[in-house]
């Protein structure tokens, strides 16, 4: 089928009136089932964001083409779908989330509460301090396995309105390593990146934010780093800089001047997925969000794919279950979402043709939080937006992003904070247990315990010689914002992430990269893989 072929086709099977199959009632009734508390103070949220409780649009029974997830990789899908004539529906469990220069939407850091977490009750932040909160559909949500816990966004935009803005390019030895020939990273790197910047508007921070007090903590940082003979390379991010002028002149409600990042920024100060890629996909006609919808099973019937979806309202009510159909399905849950429906489909036959390498590869990224002493005092608190890196090849390459402890005091607490990023080929898998219908991830024993020493050696090499004890929580690799793999491109899907055995069906998130994007966060590659494989699919018409 051509690209004209693929577009005038994805329409057909509305018209064939299939019924649904038995496998997908198996894969439904396997399907995690998340009993949710109601929030205690949900009517406190109903008054403070009544944007959430707006009633929920539906999609029709039979869409073209669906998108599960509205992260990087489901917004860039359903936007180049958008524009190229298919009709979309994109199916996201989270609320969609309004801005608002003086509203505190989201709550902060510093005092969670349920806006803050995805229907969960304790918290162990990068700090090991657990946190108590009421139940409710919050924005980031965090998955605990044994060794390992993961955090993802759980909303409209996704990983784009939790993460800390940063966007990186890794080096061609680094991308090369991980991808082994499967990607061109020269492709990549003279089309797909520099398409993603332009549409981020991705620029480091400008000089009269990094010399304001909210930055003061990453001029300490960039000091420490030359004293130890090291030079800070200025990094990009999305981060919308005019609106953090806003908040220095008193223009807006502080959020990222005041270490707000992880559980979004409610006067709109990263540049979000929600302000451009999903805006624009809605902008062309062609595309719906449907937020509250969370994805259950996924099948395959003659001609077209099933999708069991339950509509949740905000506190965890379910309003509605039942089953779509598409003729395209593309995945784009996050590495756990997207692995999680991949496993569970082939364990229960609900994907017969699965290939052997589904739930394999997945890997943290190699991530560290790292805390080191001040030299002195700085005044001021610490802003969200990363400043600077560095990159040490001594050993296994591992990277130093300036990163930031939360909080709202005028005199901080005498820490910098690090994101350390190894080059580290530790791997997980995802598998499926029979007895409850979950999918678990088997991380192995101390498996983080290599990189970790390797990311605090060069942290204490940056540090202050004679300075007081390290923190308590000096380095901590036992979570990660940064969830990749379990579908890797070129073993579970062909080399532009159509899935093996299952024409139609397509992984276009962090679930198809292979464990690691190279001592850099993950944000940008998947954003350029999606850009370079929806592109081909399109082209190619299948």
């Amino acid at each position: 089928m051509d690209r004209r072929g693929f577009i005038r086709g994805a329409g057909l099977a509305a018209m064939t009136g299939l019924a649904g199959g038995s496998t997908l009632a198996a894969a439904a009734s396997a399907a995690r089932a998340e009993d949710f508390s109601p929030s205690p103070i949900a009517p406190v949220y109903r008054v403070l964001v009544p944007e959430i409780f707006a009633p929920l649009p539906d999609p029709a029974d039979h869409v073209p083409a669906i998108v599960i997830g509205s992260g990087f990789g489901g917004a860039i899908s359903a936007l180049r779908l958008a524009e190229s004539g298919v009709q979309v529906a994109v199916l996201e469990r989270g609320s969609r989330w309004p801005n608002d220069p003086w509203r505190d939407i989201f709550c902060g850091d510093t005092i969670p509460d349920g806006r803050g977490f995805w229907h969960c009750t304790t918290f162990t932040g990068a700090n090991r301090i657990p946190m108590q909160f009421d139940a409710f559909g919050g924005v980031l949500d965090v998955c605990c396995y044994p060794g390992m816990d993961v955090w993802r966004g759980a909303c409209v935009g996704g990983g784009s309105v939790v993460f800390t803005g940063v966007m990186i390019e890794p080096e061609q030895r680094f991308f090369d390593q991980v991808f082994r020939g499967v990607v061109d990273y020269r492709e990549m790197h003279e089309v797909y990146y520099p398409k993603v910047r332009e549409m981020l508007r991705l620029s480091p921070i400008p000089n009269d934010i990094y010399d304001s007090w909210a930055f003061a903590h990453s001029r300490a940082w960039d000091d420490q780093v030359r004293a130890a003979g090291r030079t800070p390379q200025r990094i990009d991010s999305s981060w919308n800089w005019d609106v953090i002028r806003d908040e220095l002149a008193g223009r807006s409600l502080p959020s990222a001047t005041i270490g707000r990042s992880n559980l979004g920024n409610s006067n709109g100060a990263k540049f979000d997925l929600n302000q451009n890629y999903l805006r624009y996909a809605e902008g062309t006609g062609c595309a719906q969000i449907y937020p509250g919808h969370r994805v259950d099973a996924i099948a395959e019937e003659p001609g077209r794919y099933a999708v069991t979806v339950t509509k949740l309202a905000p506190t965890g009510e379910v309003l509605r279950t039942r089953t779509l159909t598409c003729d395209m399905l593309f995945l784009a849950a996050g590495s756990v979402g997207t692995s999680e429906l991949l496993v569970r489909a082939q364990a229960t036959g609900a994907l017969p043709n699965l290939n052997e390498h589904i739930g394999e590869g997945w890997g943290g990224n190699g991530d560290v939080a790292l805390a080191r002493s001040a030299s002195s005092p700085v005044v001021g608190t610490q802003g969200a937006a990363s400043v600077s890196r560095i990159l040490d090849e001594a050993g296994a390459p591992v990277s130093l992003e300036n990163w930031f402890v939360p909080g709202v005091t005028p005199l901080d607490i005498g820490i910098l904070g690090s994101l350390g990023m190894v080059l580290d080929d530790t791997r997980g898998r995802f598998v499926y247990n029979p007895a409850d219908g979950r999918v678990n991830l088997q991380w192995p024993d101390n498996g983080a315990a290599g990189y970790l020493a390797r990311a605090r050696e060069v942290n204490d090499q940056v540090g202050v010689p004679g300075m007081p004890a390290r923190p308590a929580w000096e380095a901590n690799a036992s979570f990660t914002p940064h969830p990749l793999g379990g579908a890797v491109i070129g073993r579970a899907t062909d080399r532009y992430g159509r899935v093996s055995g299952h024409r139609g069906l397509y992984v276009m998130d962090g679930a198809a990269v292979p464990g690691s994007t190279g001592t850099v966060n993950p944000s940008l590659t998947i954003s350029a893989l999606a850009e370079r494989n929806i592109a081909e699919i399109i082209r190619s018409g299948r």
